[in-house]
């Protein structure tokens, strides 16, 4: 194996194992309040069925893991720092924010959250997108969700509070 192949197999396990962990983290807060905690509130118009989170998410993280990689790719300039720092700000935003909407059963903590992750999320498309466009574009559909989202957590703060 080359020396540029092993390299990029181990970046690719670090952007594999990066957003791996970060779904793990996330779930093991969601799923058990999901019938419990959520289930109970008062849902806007537009709340999506739960089925369709394990889909959206899974086909999010594969496009992250992806970018990431591409970006984990580039040579190391003071750019790449940058973007990979404000990748992982938002993927720690992340793994934390199932923590505290559903772990801790706060809406609003949810939105404490989820505000300031969409605004690095699209900091962190600006960033990809002077390095490597294609990174970026694979990371749009999760700016796209998180706004959705953004909205569907006000909207569940607004009707339960």
């Amino acid at each position: 194996m080359t020396r540029e192949r092993r390299r990029d197999l181990s970046y690719g396990l670090i952007a594999i194992g990066s957003v791996a962990a970060a779904s793990l983290i996330g779930q093991v807060a969601t799923y058990p309040n999901l019938a419990s905690w959520y289930a109970g509130l008062t849902k806007p118009w537009f709340n999506p069925p739960n089925w369709i989170f394990a889909p959206v998410w899974t086909t999010l993280y594969v496009l992250m893991g992806y970018a990431l990689w591409r970006i984990l790719r580039l040579p190391g300039t003071e750019q790449r720092r940058a973007a990979l720092a404000a990748f992982f700000t938002q993927l720690g935003l992340n793994a934390l924010w199932p923590w505290m909407f559903f772990g801790a059963n706060s809406t609003a903590l949810g939105l404490v959250n989820i505000v300031p992750q969409l605004a690095i999320i699209l900091f962190t498309i600006w960033l990809f997108y002077r390095l490597d466009r294609l990174a970026a574009s694979c990371l749009v559909p999760l700016g796209l969700w998180v706004a959705y989202a953004s909205c569907l957590n006000a909207a569940l703060w607004f009707l339960n509070s």
